[in-house]
């Protein structure tokens, strides 16, 4: 299995837009983040170049262009960053985690009924 990168908060905005539609010219990447974030076109070309050293994103070079595209899938990468989190912040136990979620988060009828359809399915298996 391959190695899933660790990705900062900023570089997850860009594999957003790369897991949405790829491949994507660095210019492109910049006119998308630049309409959500104040971000200067270097900072974004910064971000590129650091997925591309970790080798979360890989790219083909079109005469003076880089065409870049994920290499690992958004799925893959969410259950590490999940795996991750709930070692580091709850020591790997996912009972604390759920029950401070459940009293800290308003949740309507509607949540309530799909995380007990989600538990029975967990018991189930």
């Amino acid at each position: 299995m391959k190695q899933i990168p660790k990705i900062s908060e900023a570089e997850w905005e860009v594999m957003k837009l790369l897991w949405n539609k790829n491949p994507l010219t660095a210019n492109k990447v910049v006119d998308a983040l630049s309409r959500k974030k104040p971000w200067k076109p270097k900072t974004v070309k910064t971000l590129l170049n650091r997925l591309a050293t970790k080798e979360a994103i890989g790219y083909d070079q079109v005469n003076r262009e880089y065409h870049y595209y994920p290499l690992v899938r958004e799925d893959e990468c969410r259950k590490h960053e999940t795996t991750s989190f709930i070692k580091r912040i709850y020591g790997g136990a996912v009972k604390p985690m759920i029950a401070a979620f459940i009293e800290n988060e308003k949740l309507s009828a509607e949540d309530i009924e799909e995380l007990k359809q989600i538990l029975e399915k967990k018991r189930r298996a």
